[in-house]
């Protein structure tokens, strides 16, 4: 199977222990990846496509997966509003919380998703953590054995998703209004 990843553009955050969780359950991986390294550097997640091709260099970077690592607060319920009504001068309950540290991948294709070597089925384990996520989107264009495929995931249900070809306008004859920066008098 060959693929490319043409665009992609993720707002997905999840719970790192569901992340951590994912992998540590043996996951079905796509049959050019043997395994996934998870390596935490300070507050970045990395996830590191390891080849199952034996002829693919050691020295070619594999396709990984970069996540930011956060910490947020999860309440058991949802605190009250400010500037709501507040009824008498009764001393204020607190809510039950407790911090949870959270996955970011958040960025278009350079961010998220790095190195060509495995690029396409390390997009395919992007989009299995994409329907375990909870929070945010996953859209992207790809291509598999020459058919351009679009994706859409939000909060961990595939939407439908089309891809629109449409003419450049800078193709038309117009120049698109762009500034001419090689004939351009304010610039000497």
């Amino acid at each position: 199977m060959s693929g490319r990843v043409y665009r992609l553009h993720s707002t997905l955050e999840l719970p790192l222990e569901d992340v951590e969780e994912y992998f540590d359950s043996s996951p079905d991986l796509p049959p050019e990846i043997e395994n996934v390294e998870v390596t935490r550097r300070n507050n970045t997640l990395i996830l590191k496509a390891v080849a199952a091709d034996d002829n693919l260099s050691k020295y070619t970077p594999t396709a990984q997966l970069k996540a930011s690592v956060t910490e947020n607060r999860v309440y058991e319920e949802e605190p009250p509003r400010a500037g709501g009504p507040r009824w008498g001068e009764e001393e204020e309950e607190e809510i039950p919380s407790e911090l949870v540290e959270f996955a970011c991948f958040k960025g278009d294709r350079e961010t998220v998703l790095q190195n060509t070597a495995l690029q396409y089925p390390m997009f395919l384990v992007l989009r299995e953590i994409a329907l375990i996520a909870e929070k945010g989107t996953l859209t992207a264009i790809t291509e598999i054995d020459g058919d351009l495929d679009a994706t859409r995931i939000v909060e961990g249900e595939k939407r439908p998703a089309s891809i629109e070809v449409v003419e450049n306008p800078s193709q038309n004859g117009q120049g698109g209004g762009g500034v001419n920066w090689r004939d351009n008098k304010f610039i000497s």
